[in-house]
């Protein structure tokens, strides 16, 4: 496939004034799917709302990941009635996970709603809102690659035209074949299928030529890219080595890999890739092997373990995690474990959540589901054990000096400048705005639960 700008037929077709509005919910993949969509109507000639109250056109790019992000996105389809009442000519489209999960639903509670499309078809956007416009026809496309064998060779067409930014996402992967019990992603975003290399190589060429300096490549099991490839198979470690010679990229970070993937290859590229971050994402999910089993993650808490050290012996590498409590049968002696392992292992940080039934998984329709004040206890007591880590740890840095990549000044303290360290955490400091895009060294001076306070060292 060649990397292009959308298909004629669903972008040039379109052609009319106004605005749109994208609300974006969900993980890194959903902030790319939206962008795709921002650039596809700007194509078009619509213009960005400063408001979803003068916006003409309003996408919905939803998640079903857990019942929180669903509950908001029903609630502004809710007071979105009032202004389709007001405005009819408004276009209200639902897009991503939840559109692929439970469109007849929407339909049903919000018929104000134009179409809904899935999370394989946002490349239909612009004729979907040509078609709304012209013919007000309630249109739903929610099909998904079909998987022949054990290859998904069709991929979403990427839209690369967009303007430069220092850091991107750049998608790799889509979709995922593990199937753990309490995830629907198999559902929503189907089988997993990878991109082609020369086609990911072209878009960070084209991005490093914009101004970009750092890629976060995203797939749901990042590191197994390439295994489903029907020719020209190019492993994980391969693709970061490939995409370390592209000129103007200087950093490299993905996110997030299956523990049981890892590769010598992979670790040997964190250790001798300078442009590969000391920084990896590994969901543990459970720290006891029951639970683990349950979940159906292809992995015990010692195999686990055993990737953390081996990526813990790099020199300056930071890990960090996802870890769910309150799993259906979790005892208070499985919970205890997940602490345990927390403590002994020393994350950088971590995103804990209470485990929330997602119709359509196996684990939604189990016995044994935990009760809700239950996984509420739990969940803070991890939350106040790995917070106290997390400054544990950050503190005991205090006095190092990190080579940081400046992105401007802090949202919440607009006389400090902002960045990352390689190890992907935050750093403040003072310095004039004329460093924003620079590679700059700073040194730590105090370590917080959320990062660093710093000053510039020698640069």
């Amino acid at each position: 496939m060649i990397l292009a700008q959308p298909k004629r037929e669903s972008a040039e077709s379109v052609d009319f004034n106004g605005s749109f509005k994208v609300v974006t919910w969900g993980c890194q993949m959903n902030v790319e799917d939206s962008e795709q969509m921002e650039l596809m109507l700007r194509a078009t000639g619509l213009t960005e709302a400063p408001s979803l109250d003068s916006a003409d056109v309003i996408l919905l790019n939803t998640c079903s990941v857990r019942k929180k992000p669903e509950d908001k996105a029903f609630s502004l389809l809710g007071e979105l009635r009032e202004m389709k009442d007001q405005r009819p000519d408004v276009v209200i489209g639902v897009c991503g996970c939840m559109a692929q999960l439970r469109a007849d639903e929407i339909r049903r509670r919000a018929p104000h709603v134009d179409f809904v499309i899935g999370t394989a078809q946002v490349a239909l956007v612009p004729a979907l809102v040509l078609e709304a416009k012209q013919a007000r026809n309630f249109q739903k496309r929610l099909e998904l690659p079909e998987r022949k064998g054990a290859i998904v060779a069709s991929v979403p067409e990427r839209y690369v035209g967009r303007a430069g930014k220092l850091k991107s996402f750049v998608p790799i992967q889509y979709g995922c074949d593990k199937f753990c019990t309490f995830c629907i992603v198999p559902t929503t975003r189907g089988r997993e299928r990878s991109r082609p290399t020369m086609d990911i190589l072209r878009e960070i060429t084209e991005l490093a030529s914009r101004g970009t300096k750092e890629v976060t490549l995203l797939g749901q099991t990042v590191n197994s890219y390439g295994k489903n490839m029907l020719e020209g198979k190019v492993p994980f470690a391969k693709l970061l080595r490939m995409i370390a010679a592209v000129p103007g990229i200087e950093r490299i970070r993905y996110t997030s890999p299956y523990p049981r993937d890892f590769t010598d290859d992979l670790l040997a590229a964190h250790r001798n890739v300078p442009q590969v971050m000391e920084h990896c994402h590994l969901p543990l999910q459970s720290g006891d092997d029951e639970v683990l089993k349950r979940m159906k993650r292809l992995y015990t808490v010692n195999s686990f373990s055993e990737i953390y050290n081996r990526l813990r012996s790099i020199p300056g590498m930071s890990i960090t995690t996802d870890i769910i409590i309150g799993f259906p049968g979790e005892t208070d002696d499985q919970f205890m474990n997940t602490m345990k392992v927390v403590e002994t292992l020393r994350f950088d940080s971590a995103f804990m959540f209470a485990y929330s039934q997602r119709p359509g998984t196996p684990a939604a329709n189990w016995d044994e589901q935990v009760p809700t004040d239950v996984k509420k206890k739990r969940l803070n007591e991890l939350i106040a054990l790995q917070n106290e880590i997390t400054l544990r740890i950050n503190t005991e840095q205090a006095g190092s000096v990190f080579e940081v990549l400046v992105e401007g000044v802090s949202e919440k303290d607009p006389s400090l400048l902002k960045g990352h360290t390689r190890h992907n955490k935050v750093i403040l400091f003072q310095g004039s705005g004329e460093l924003t895009g620079e590679v700059v060294h700073v040194e730590s001076i105090e370590g917080h639960p959320w990062g660093f306070s710093g000053r510039l060292a020698n640069n």
